[in-house]
């Protein structure tokens, strides 16, 4: 079953506050406990990134890229 990115940031969320709780949590068959906490923030923003993507592209807006100096004279 696939999952969209709102439902796996909000699994990553839930799953950082458990820890921060002191719980164990359980997600894709791993159970995570503080020690995995840096892992799950790192899960989070990277889902935090996708929802950004897909939001902005739904909204017709294009991914943002740096803007490139032109040096013609």
């Amino acid at each position: 079953m696939t999952q969209s990115a709102s439902d796996m940031l909000d699994l990553y969320i839930q799953a950082e506050k458990d820890v921060l709780e002191g719980k164990t949590t359980t997600m894709n068959g791993r159970t995570l406990s503080m020690e995995n906490l840096q892992e799950i923030r790192a899960g989070r923003k990277e889902w935090e990134r996708r929802v950004a993507s897909e939001t902005a592209t739904a909204a017709g807006r294009k991914r943002r890229s740096p803007a490139l100096a032109n040096f013609v004279r």
